[in-house]
């Protein structure tokens, strides 16, 4: 994806076969008035393709694509694989997926299919081919979604366990080899022979368990390959393939995932109200959003979209995305006025080229009825409608100033599939309920607890995953001179060393509670720890501990270097123990005050920071605004702002800067701009210095440094490369 990109495209899924009467004509017009550009259509109606097996009515769409085209919008048609019909199910049983072994998933939901049974790719590729086939020329095709949102389900059927056997056999090639990797000689788990192995139901093995979901990831990448090669077999070299990656899925690894596409989509949901406020709650908040929201505020906004781009390292496609109240009828949490927009604007700062809402109109039956759409269930145009119509009218104002965005960011932070899937199964961190395997959210609460210290200080993050790190030092570091690294508790001594040797080469690494901890394989290594790691960090420990209250932290040597850290040290604790690393925080308690909080040292041309604890939101601020002092170049805008306020950035590709400043609150606030500046929709012009207000939840978007080249004039630590790491899997033109 690169800088010529055609214009940004704004819409909604749309289903005409869901609504209560003929209202195509006035849908479309409604859409059109808006300014709306895109619809995705037939994703989730096998049974309307296929009422009967091998009897097809495709015609039905044609009318929708017809009129999609006369108005000028386009169209992205989602193949309906993710959701069987009634007859499929009865007729071939075996194509059910099982929660457990033998225990099939009830019909009645979604995604309720083994997608690797052989029966049920038949079915699939049969019905794929009769809508590709019929649609594939129509003129207002631009792409195709594969699937929606893979990676729902662990699938325990026995084909699947088989499959597992076998991808065993070809790693490990003996038992003896898998013995002796998993250590199964605990509690008597050596294995004689292959058949010997159980099943996962009560597996209590962490490396079977790692391997199992690998495995699991495999089945659907390879899924989704199957399906992309198939459709792009089928339509013009024109159109694109993607598919709707829902990024907190069990079943996935989202770097992995993005391969067989031709560009990435995602769906992005927030919490809303008071929920996107800053500085908002000082802690994730649970329970009070649907259980895929996991905490509120922008920073979680934010983490979606640098997930997003970091599936393919490229721009992406928002797939779905809020258009008032998402997930249950106990969740009514329409956006406030403003907050729309400002979620936008977020979302094409940080590289969307497409901006879908889930869904066109709210639904009056199924179990998504109060999931709720552009329009109600009056399905007349109300709030939502006219906002969003203003948003298309400040996408048509903005033109060229947003094509070809290239996101600006400050550090990078690494994101481990296999770490998350490990301390899924045995958790570090304790939940509000004790258990023997912890708190299945470690992880994921440890990547908030620095991201959202990272977004509070202003930081931009791309997120990469150990697989998209370039094998050179050298090269890390000219890309991402700043490397966050939380909880990287799986991890190879390749994927160590080359961590090292970023630092060496002049990096700045940040490592954090658990990194380095286990192998490829789950074991925990035999080594003082950080193992490896210990020579570039220049600390050393031994033991550890869970923390049941907040510890204050007290100040070391930090301001010898930058900012002095302050705040508290929660859930966990490495023992640290300096060994020539400057000590830049301590603990305020009888037994901890004895090891160190957070150390630096320098080391080669670089240096490693640890940080052995999770911090609070304050720590983990002050620990970002001390990376930012020490490693990061100086930039005004991200310095000197209220505390509602954000600033982020992206090169246009005339080489300008366009910058994004978010009121993130209800009262309005004064700004004072830090550099010369036109504001992008009113052409005003504004001299640094300047004290502007902004108003409640509001954005304001202003150029600044018009005509520079994208590379001059851009700190290597603030460029985010368009280009992918490796190919793209054909030449095709992406949106």
């Amino acid at each position: 994806m690169g800088t010529s990109s055609p214009r940004m495209l704004f819409g909604a899924a749309y289903y005409t076969e869901y609504q209560p009467y003929e209202r195509l004509a006035q849908d479309l017009d409604l859409m059109a008035e808006a300014g709306f550009s895109v619809i995705r259509v037939g994703e989730s109606v096998w049974s309307t393709w296929e009422p009967r097996e091998g009897q097809f009515a495709l015609d039905w769409l044609q009318p929708v694509l017809d009129a999609a085209q006369e108005r000028g919008i386009k169209a992205i048609i989602g193949t309906p694989t993710y959701a069987v019909p009634p007859w499929l199910r009865r007729k071939y049983p075996e194509t059910a997926a099982r929660s457990g072994t033998g225990q099939p998933i009830p019909y009645g939901m979604r995604q309720d299919a083994d997608y690797s049974h052989p029966a049920f790719r038949h079915l699939a590729e049969r019905l794929v081919r009769k809508i590709v086939g019929r649609y594939a020329d129509h003129p207002a095709v631009i792409g195709w979604q594969v699937d929606n949102e893979p990676g729902l389900r662990i699938f325990h059927n026995d084909s699947v366990f088989q499959g597992f056997l076998d991808h065993l056999r070809d790693r490990y090639g003996d038992v003896e080899t898998l013995n002796r990797r998993w250590g199964l000689t605990y509690w008597s788990h050596r294995l004689q022979d292959w058949a010997d192995l159980w099943t996962p139901d009560g597996n209590s093995t962490p490396s079977y368990d790692l391997a199992w979901r690998r495995y699991q990831s495999q089945l659907t990448q390879e899924y989704i390959t199957w399906h992309a090669e198939l459709v792009r077999g089928l339509v013009p070299e024109h159109h694109f393939v993607t598919t709707c990656v829902a990024l907190g899925q069990q079943g996935l690894d989202i770097s992995a995932i993005g391969k067989p596409l031709d560009v990435a989509g995602a769906n992005i949901y927030y919490a809303t109200q008071d929920g996107l406020a800053l500085p908002g709650s000082d802690e994730p908040e649970g329970g009070l959003y649907p259980f895929f929201v996991a905490w509120s505020g922008p920073a979680w906004l934010y983490l979606q979209n640098d997930m997003a781009r970091g599936i393919r390292q490229e721009p992406f496609l928002v797939m779905e995305t809020n258009a008032t109240s998402i997930g249950g009828s106990a969740d009514n949490f329409p956006l406030y006025r403003g907050q729309a927009r400002q979620a936008v604007w977020s979302m094409v700062a940080r590289g969307a080229r497409m901006i879908e809402y889930w869904h066109w109109h709210s639904l009056h039956y199924g179990a998504e009825t109060y999931w709720g759409g552009i329009l109600g269930h009056s399905l007349e145009p109300g709030r939502t409608y006219d906002e969003l119509s203003a948003i298309a009218g400040e996408f048509k104002q903005a033109g060229s100033a947003i094509e070809g965005l290239r996101p600006r960011s400050d550090v990078a932070m690494l994101l481990s599939a296999d770490s998350r899937w490990a301390m899924e199964f045995m958790a570090p961190l304790r939940g509000n309920t004790p258990a023997w395997f912890g708190d299945p959210q470690s992880y994921d609460r440890i990547v908030a607890a620095f991201y959202r210290g990272l977004f509070d200080a202003g930081l931009s993050v791309d997120i990469v995953s150990p697989e998209q790190l370039p094998s050179s030092p050298e090269e890390l570091v000219e890309r991402w001179p700043v490397l966050v690294v939380p909880a990287l508790y799986i991890a190879d001594d390749a994927t160590l060393d080359l961590l090292r040797r970023h630092a060496k080469a002049g990096g700045h690494l940040v490592l954090t509670p658990r990194t380095g901890y286990a192998d490829e394989e789950a074991v925990a290594r035999h080594t003082v720890m950080p193992g490896v790691l210990r020579p570039a960090t220049g600390v050393r420990y031994q033991e550890f501990t869970n923390v049941l209250t907040p510890v204050t932290v007290t100040q070391g040597d930090g301001t010898s270097y930058g900012p002095a850290l302050h705040g508290h040290a929660t859930a966990w604790a490495d023992g640290l123990i300096a060994e020539g690393a400057t000590v830049l925080a301590g603990y305020d308690h009888a037994h901890l005050g004895q090891f160190a909080a957070v150390t630096t040292h320098e080391y080669g041309d670089g240096r490693v920071t640890y940080v052995g604890t999770v911090p609070d939101r304050e720590l983990s601020r002050s620990l970002a605004d001390w990376i930012a002092a020490v490693s990061v170049p100086s930039d005004a805008w991200r310095e000197d702002r209220p505390p509602s306020v954000t600033c982020t950035s992206a090169t246009t590709a005339d080489g300008a800067v366009l910058r994004f400043v978010h009121n993130w609150a209800w009262d309005p606030v004064g700004y004072r701009l830090p550099g010369d500046v036109r504001d992008l929709f009113t052409g005003e012009r504004f001299a640094a210095g300047t004290a502007l207000e902004l108003g409640s939840w509001d954005v304001r978007l202003f150029i600044e440094r018009e005509g520079d080249s994208p590379l001059d004039r851009t700190p290597a630590a603030t460029t985010v490369p368009t280009a992918p790491i490796s190919p793209s899997p054909s030449p095709r033109r992406t949106p």
